[in-house]
C-alpha cells in the first residue's frame, strides 16, 4: 500500500498500474469534503513520485456509487468568503484535479454508480470513463444556485460538444449510463464485477499505442473546436432559451452558459479562471445560499425520517377510504410504488371515479414513455375497488379520505376499527380537523394519526404526519414509513387546527382578503406575488385549492384562532362561496376556466367578477407593489414563528421545508423563516407597526420582538 488515509488509499497493481480507491471512512457514500480533498492531493503527490508507472485506475470503494459530489454541508461557510477568497479556494482544488489530468500516463475512471457534481468532474479529468449499468452522471450544481467549479464548464463541452454540455449543466439532470454513452461522456458500459478487468484492458490498449490517450488530454485542455459563427449560434441561442426557463430569480444556468461561451476559445488554464470567477459570483448570491439551505433541509428531513423508522416494518397491504380525487390519488401513489391497496367507497360511481383518476395518471405516464403499458397494467392490478369491509382484516394501514366533515369522519373511523385487526393503523387525510378530536371516536386512539396529503397527490411531495394526544410513537413510525414507501417526504407535526402548512397558509390568504377590502385588484396581487416567486398568486391558488374548501377551512381556522384569523364582516371568500364560485372544480372562481386541447384548465378574467367583489371593498388606498408583498408575507412569517414557538414542529428547517414542499414557497427564498432572516427581524418589526390597525395578524410575537432586539436569526 503506497498510501492509506481515512478517505483514500493508493496501491500498485501488477504491471505498474496505480489504483486510487476513494472510500470515505464511516460513510455510506463518497463525498468530497475538506478531508477527502486534502487526501486526494496527498495521493497525487505520492503518485507523482512513483517510477515506471504505466497507468492509473480511479475507483470507488463504495458499492453505493462512485462520488456523490462535494460535501454541501460545507458550502455555506465557503459562501461567506469574499469573491477573491472563494476564487482562491476553488482554484486550489482545481490544481489537484488538473494534477490528475496531467499525469504522464493513461488514466481510467471506473464509475460504479452515481458520479454527480465533483464526482462527475473528477471522472472527466481521467482520459477514459467506464461505467456500470447502474451508473448515472451529471452536473446538478445549478440546482444549488451555483455553476460547476471543478472544471465542469471547461472539460464537458470539449468532450461532448457545447450544445450537449449546455443541456447537461443548465438542466442539472442525471444521465444514466446508456444516455451518457450516447453523449460520449463515458466510453463503455461494463458489469460491476468486470469493471476493473475492463479498465486494465483499456489501459493496456493505451500503453501499447492502440488508443491515443494523449489526444484525449489535448482535447480537454485546448480551446473548443467551434468557429466564431458556430460559437455565437450555439451560445447566444441557448442563453435566451435557458433564461426563459430559469427565470430572473435563478441566475446560475445563464451564468454557466456565459462562462462556457467566454472560455470557448481559451486553453484550460484561462478557461478555468473564467469558471472560478463565475462560481464565486454565483456563490455570493442570496439564491445560492437559499437553494443550498433547501438541499440541506431535504437531507435533514431524510435523516429525521430514517431515525423515526428504524424499527418500522414495511407496509405490504394498504387501504383507502373514499374514492374521490384524493382517495384515487392516494391509491395510485401507493400502487405505483409497489404497495397493494384496497379502495373502498359506498357507491359504484365513486369507485369508478377513483379508478379513472388512477388510470388517467398512468395513461399520462405511458404517453410520456415513462412507463410501459405492461407496467401500467401491473400498477392498476394493485388497486382493488370494493364496496365492503370484507377484505380489511389483513390490512396493515388504512388512510381515510372521505368528506372533510368531523361527524362523517368519526362515524367512518368507528366502522373501520370494527372491520380491521387491533394492529391496523388508521390515518385520516383531514387537512384541518384536529386529530385529537377525531380520535374521540376511536377505541384504539394510539393506533390513529393524521396523514395529510396535498393535492394533486402524485405531484406534491409533502405528507404531514400528525400526532394526536394519544397517538403512539410506533404508529407515527409506521405512518412515516408508509409515506416514504409512497415516495413522499413526511414531516411529523403536533396536532392543532390546520396542522403546520394550512395553519400558516390561511394568514397569507387573510392578508389577501384585507388587500381586497382595501380596493386592491386581485389580478395585480397575483402578478406581484408571482413576481415575488410564488408559482401562482393567492387568487389563482384559492381557485386551484377550491374556494369551497378554502371557505370551510378558514371557518375552522377562525374558530381555533379567533384573535388573528377571525373576521367581523363577511369576506370575499364567503361571498364567492355563496355565489357558488368554487374555483377550478366548477370553472368559476376569481377567474373563469376553459379546457385547452390537452384538457388543462386555462384561466381568463370575466369583468363580471368585479361586481361580485365590489361589496367586499371597504376603502380605496394607494399601495405600492412592495407594500403588497409585505402585507401578504408578514402574516405568513409571523404564523410560521408561532408554529415553531408552539412546538408544532421542532425546527425552523421543518417549518420552511413544509412550506416549500406543501404549497410551493419560492425555493430561491428557502422558506418563510429563512426569508425573515434575509429581511431581518428588526426590519419586519418596523414594517409590522404600519399595519397593526389590521389586527393581531400583523403583530410580531414577544419572542420575535426579543430576537429582533438581540439581532437573533432562525438559522
Amino acid at each position: 500500500m503506497l498510501y492509506q488515509g481515512s478517505a483514500f488509499r493508493l496501491e500498485m497493481l501488477s504491471g505498474n498500474i496505480l489504483k486510487v480507491v476513494f472510500d470515505l471512512k464511516d460513510q455510506s457514500a463518497n463525498v468530497f469534503n475538506a478531508l477527502a480533498l486534502k487526501e486526494m492531493g496527498e495521493v497525487l503527490e505520492v503518485a507523482k513520485k512513483q517510477s515506471g508507472v504505466k497507468g492509473l485506475l480511479f475507483t470507488s470503494g463504495k458499492p453505493s456509487g462512485f462520488v456523490f459530489g462535494a460535501d454541501v454541508t460545507e458550502f455555506l461557510d465557503h459562501f461567506k468568503k469574499s469573491e477573491t477568497e472563494m476564487v482562491s479556494w476553488i482554484a486550489s482544488i482545481n490544481d489537484i484535479f488538473n494534477g490528475y489530468e496531467d499525469l504522464p500516463f493513461p488514466k481510467v475512471a471506473l464509475v460504479n454508480g452515481f458520479a454527480l457534481g465533483g464526482g462527475c468532474e473528477i471522472a472527466l479529468t481521467m482520459d477514459y470513463r467506464l461505467a456500470s449499468p447502474k451508473a448515472a452522471l451529471g452536473l446538478p450544481e445549478t440546482k444549488l444556485g451555483i455553476v460547476p467549479g471543478w472544471g465542469g464548464t471547461v472539460r464537458l463541452p470539449r468532450l461532448i460538444g457545447a450544445d450537449h454540455a449546455i443541456e447537461w449543466i443548465t438542466g442539472a439532470k442525471h444521465y444514466k449510463a446508456e444516455e451518457a454513452l450516447k453523449f460520449g461522456a463515458v466510453d463503455g458500459i461494463v458489469e460491476d464485477a468486470k469493471l476493473e478487468e475492463a479498465g486494465l484492458k483499456l489501459l493496456e490498449k493505451c500503453i501499447s499505442g492502440e488508443m491515443d490517450w494523449k489526444a484525449r488530454v489535448a482535447q480537454k485542455t485546448s480551446p473548443l473546436k467551434l468557429d466564431k459563427i458556430e460559437s455565437m449560434m450555439s451560445f447566444e441561442g441557448s442563453k435566451g432559451f435557458v433564461a426563459a426557463i430559469a427565470g430572473p430569480n435563478y441566475p446560475a444556468p445563464v451564468k454557466a452558459v456565459e462562462a462556457m461561451q467566454k472560455s470557448a476559445r481559451m486553453n484550460r488554464t484561462d478557461a478555468l479562471k473564467v469558471e472560478h470567477e463565475t462560481f464565486a459570483f454565483c456563490g455570493k448570491t442570496k439564491t445560492a445560499e437559499c437553494l443550498t439551505q433547501v438541499f440541506l433541509g431535504d437531507q435533514y428531513l431524510k435523516k429525521v425520517s430514517k431515525k423515526i423508522t428504524k424499527d418500522a416494518k414495511a407496509i405490504e397491504h394498504g387501504a383507502v377510504l373514499g374514492a374521490g380525487i384524493m382517495g384515487g390519488g392516494i391509491a395510485y401513489q401507493s400502487a405505483s410504488m409497489g404497495v397493494g391497496v384496497l379502495m373502498k367507497d359506498i357507491k359504484h360511481e365513486q369507485l369508478d371515479l377513483g379508478m379513472n383518476e388512477a388510470s388517467k395518471l398512468l395513461n399520462k405516464e405511458v404517453e410520456r414513455k415513462k412507463i410501459t403499458p405492461e407496467r401500467m397494467a401491473k400498477v392498476i392490478s394493485k388497486i382493488t375497488p370494493t364496496l365492503s369491509y370484507a377484505d380489511f382484516k389483513d390490512t396493515q394501514f388504512v388512510v381515510e379520505a372521505v368528506v372533510e366533515n368531523e361527524k362523517v369522519k368519526k362515524a367512518v373511523l368507528a366502522d373501520v376499527e370494527a372491520a380491521t385487526s387491533e394492529n391496523t393503523i388508521i390515518a385520516s387525510n383531514t387537512s384541518t380537523i384536529s386529530i385529537t378530536k377525531l380520535a374521540e371516536a376511536a377505541k384504539r386512539p394510539d393506533k390513529f394519526c393524521g396523514m395529510h396529503f396535498f393535492n394533486p397527490v402524485h405531484r406534491m411531495p409533502l405528507v404531514e404526519i400528525i400526532r394526536g394526544a394519544k397517538t403512539s410513537e410506533s404508529t407515527i413510525a409506521q405512518a412515516v414509513n408508509y409515506a416514504s414507501q409512497m415516495g413522499k417526504t413526511p414531516i411529523v407535526v403536533n396536532d392543532c387546527a390546520g396542522f403546520l402548512v394550512n395553519r400558516i397558509l390561511f394568514p397569507y390568504f387573510n392578508g389577501f382578503i384585507f388587500l381586497i377590502e382595501d380596493g386592491v385588484d386581485f389580478q395585480r396581487i397575483d402578478k406581484v406575488m408571482e413576481k415575488f416567486g410564488w408559482p401562482m398568486g393567492p387568487a389563482y391558488l384559492l381557485d386551484v385549492v377550491g374556494i369551497d374548501t378554502g371557505f370551510h377551512a378558514s371557518s375552522i381556522m377562525a374558530e381555533a384562532f379567533p384573535d388573528r384569523m377571525g373576521f367581523k364582516n363577511k369576506t370575499i371568500l364567503e361571498t364567492m362561496y355563496e355565489k357558488k364560485r368554487f374555483g377550478q372544480k366548477n370553472n368559476l372562481g376569481f377567474y373563469e376556466y376553459e379546457m385547452d386541447k390537452k384538457g388543462k384548465p386555462v384561466k381568463k378574467v370575466n369583468p363580471a367578477v368585479y361586481e361580485i367583489i365590489k361589496p367586499a371593498i371597504k376603502r380605496q388606498i394607494e399601495i405600492s407593489d412592495e407594500e403588497i408583498v409585505t402585507r401578504m408575507m408578514l402574516p405568513m412569517i409571523i404564523e410560521s414563528a408561532r408554529c415553531l414557538e408552539d412546538k408544532i414542529v421542532e425546527s425552523a428547517v421543518e417549518v420552511d421545508m413544509g412550506l416549500l414542499l406543501g404549497i410551493g414557497f419560492p425555493p430561491f427564498r428557502a422558506g418563510a423563516l429563512k426569508y425573515a432572516d434575509s429581511v431581518g427581524l428588526k426590519t419586519l418589526e418596523e414594517k409590522s407597526k404600519a399595519y397593526l390597525e389590521l389586527g393581531k395578524l400583523y403583530e410580531l410575537t414577544p419572542t420575535m420582538k426579543s430576537m429582533a432586539a438581540s439581532n437573533q436569526t432562525y438559522y
